[in-house]
């Protein structure tokens, strides 16, 4: 059943973004792993696109806010508001109430309103007046960044970009697939045409059931190595932290049950390795200098760490 349904849902969100099935299949797997999803790429590839495309074949209640230098954190978790008539203060809803969320260019609001934003995406609830308002269930951010452009900028913590489960890159389309993308555009807005394929509780479901895919203590020791040694070499400041070792573990489940198996194989690691870990790991100055990209350094070490014989 979660075979079927999710070839369905990459079937219905293709029809808003073409041909990037594999992008549409990797963030259907950090939903499923629960993770938060970082999206950095040029401007008016698809990003909101590719949000909206999900919020409608999933059935979640979405929300999108695009991120200003004046943005402040109560756009984000809402506010309180006094009522003369009852003479209590009420809380009114932030962009963040709902299921999906969108947040636009994150790195062009302030690191108040960016920290603001870190409490929902750890805690999956907002603080207001001393009050804990829990968001729906599931909650899933979508996050943008520019990567050209920077004037005005104000890049997230290390600490922030830990919270994203994964950083993914639409990229460009081929030239067919932008003549698709033009016909496609004549008549009418083709995310009309996505309906909705199961509803949010059963993303909860799913997100449930990867707590029962199997891992073996030697996939285990696998990936700890691989995050281990992101964390060596004289090119390297900062490696993957353990909390990125759980992320692996998350995203590795959700490949395995999008291939059908219940449990993890190395080939599931290897598949999400590079989008789980780069927006993790700092590489030195002389890195950029020398031509050095933390992608060729994580192939390097994919390269060299010997994966484990798995017995079926």
């Amino acid at each position: 059943m979660i075979i079927e349904k999710s070839r369905q849902i990459i079937a219905e969100v293709g029809k808003a973004v073409v041909g990037k099935d594999d992008v549409i299949e990797k963030v259907l797997m950090a939903i499923y792993a629960n993770g938060h999803i970082l999206l950095e790429d040029y401007p008016g590839v698809g990003k909101t696109t590719l949000a909206l495309a999900f919020s409608k074949a999933l059935g979640m209640d979405y929300k999108r806010i695009q991120f200003t230098s004046d943005t402040m954190p109560s756009d984000i978790t809402g506010f309180s508001v006094y009522n003369k008539d009852s003479g209590q203060l009420e809380y009114k809803e932030g962009a963040v109430n709902c299921q999906l969320f969108l947040g636009d260019e994150i790195n062009r609001t302030s690191p108040k309103t960016q920290a603001a934003l870190l409490e929902v995406m750890e805690e999956g609830s907002v603080t207001v007046d001393g009050i804990t308002h829990m968001l729906p269930q599931p909650f899933i951010c979508i996050a943008t960044q520019n990567p050209v452009g920077s004037v005005g900028t104000q890049p997230l913590p290390d600490s922030q970009l830990d919270r994203f489960l994964v950083s993914l890159s639409i990229g460009y389309p081929s030239m067919e697939e932008q003549i698709d993308i033009i016909e496609q555009r004549q008549h009418h807005n083709p995310l009309e045409d996505i309906h909705p394929v199961i509803q949010a509780e059963n993303i909860v479901e799913v997100q449930q059931y990867l707590s029962t895919i199997r891992m073996t203590r030697d996939i285990m020791r696998y990936m700890i190595t691989l995050c281990e040694k992101t964390r060596e070499g004289s090119m390297v400041d900062l490696g993957v932290s353990p909390r990125g070792v759980i992320a692996l573990s998350q995203m590795s489940k959700a490949h395995a049950v999008l291939r059908e198996r219940n449990f993890v194989i190395p080939e599931d690691v290897r598949a999400v390795f590079a989008n789980v870990c780069a927006h993790r790991i700092i590489l030195k100055p002389q890195a950029r200098i020398e031509g050095f990209t933390v992608y060729s350094f994580l192939q390097k070490i994919l390269d060299t760490v010997e994966p484990p014989k798995i017995g079926l």
